[in-house]
């Protein structure tokens, strides 16, 4: 391989050009990407014949039955890549391995939590226990942020800012899925950006290679969720996007040892982080339980009613995602060339997307 090309491949986090590692990554995203694509429209279908759907009217945006069982076609698209990935390329490390099967076994007990809650409704209290249990689940893999104060309360404060970037990310995807499109663009571009400051480092194989099937699997169902939607996460899909976002944010590179240690993870996902604040803060004030009291107080609310149509509102706040998952990755000095890689790719895929949708539309 030419020495520019080789030099070029190394910033963009590929450590062997010629070897088979950044290979399995692509494989696993387009896997995952044309499973769910595909796979997507039979969810849809089953959903409809059983009444796995959400009514329209009052908060939400379309009208009559939408199915809301999409988030179980996105964690098949997951795990069916991840599973034929490691046939192709067995990951040997322990470390390694124990951590991706704590990320999916804690994202497979989300899943199933929020789908009983789009189907029957569950307690906000069950369903923060389940997301309890997850993050313990993570912490005690090693997927953790770790405080380094040199205090003998380090392990304590570790713990508890592990749950609460857990639990809120989780939580924070699940509250902005409001419009059509919005949490799987936010889901792809963050998942992008991740995997492409992951992928500098040899020690982060798990969050690479289950980014690159995340990423996939929001492209994949976008192509159904796209303004007008035919399927939608639900409860189930939301939770899962969250908790692996959360935990592959963390794995193995977060070390607190300021309050601003925290600012690039946090910027990666801001635009939830931002919506969830928001919307916490003026139902607290209103003495409102934020997990069961549900409003027209979100930023795609406020934008819907400033005038914008659904397809400007997802394309402004994606643009936003966009800006700070970039400057995140700035700040965390991550090579240029991958830094606009990851920009091109995820901007790129969204346009295509999103032409394949209004085109059929």
């Amino acid at each position: 391989m030419p020495e520019p090309l080789a030099r070029l491949f190394h910033q963009l986090g590929v450590a062997d050009p010629e070897g088979s590692g950044w290979k399995v990554v692509v494989l696993t995203f387009l896997l995952a990407a044309l499973f769910t694509w595909h796979f997507t429209p039979r969810v849809r279908a089953f959903a409809l014949r059983v009444g796995w759907a959400d009514e329209g009217g009052g908060r939400r945006q379309h009208r009559g039955q939408l199915p809301n069982a999409g988030g179980l076609a996105v964690y098949a698209g997951v795990v069916g890549s991840l599973a034929v990935a490691a046939m192709i390329r067995p990951i040997v490390v322990d470390d390694v391995l124990i951590q991706l099967f704590a990320i999916l076994l804690g994202g497979t007990l989300l899943l199933f939590v929020g789908f009983l809650d789009d189907q029957y409704g569950l307690s906000p209290w069950i369903r923060l226990l389940a997301q309890t249990l997850a993050a313990l689940l993570a912490y005690a893999a090693g997927v953790r942020i770790e405080a380094a104060f040199g205090s003998p309360i380090d392990p304590l404060l570790s713990f508890a800012l592990t749950w609460l970037w857990i639990v809120g990310i989780t939580n924070a995807m699940n509250l902005i899925d409001g419009l059509d499109g919005l949490a799987g663009g936010i889901a792809l571009i963050t998942s992008v950006g991740l995997l492409f400051a992951s992928a500098q480092y040899e020690t982060r194989a798990a969050a690479t290679l289950i980014l690159a099937a995340l990423a996939g699997a929001a492209l994949g169902f976008l192509r159904h969720n796209l303004p007008p939607s035919k399927i939608i996460m639900g409860d189930a899909g939301a939770y899962f996007f969250g908790y692996v976002l959360a935990t592959a944010a963390i794995l193995g590179y977060v070390k607190v040892t300021t309050v601003f240690s925290l600012v690039p993870v946090a910027l990666l996902l801001a635009v939830p982080i931002l919506d969830t604040t928001l919307v916490f803060t003026k139902r607290l004030l209103a003495g409102k339980n934020p997990l069961s009291s549900p409003g027209r107080d979100h930023l795609h609310h406020t934008l819907l009613e400033r005038g914008l149509s659904t397809w400007r509102a997802v394309m402004v706040l994606w643009t936003l995602t966009l800006a700070a998952v970039t400057f995140a990755l700035v700040l965390q000095g991550i090579p240029p060339a991958a830094i606009v890689a990851s920009a091109l790719i995820s901007g790129g895929l969204l346009l295509f997307v999103a032409w394949r949708r209004r085109r059929e539309a």
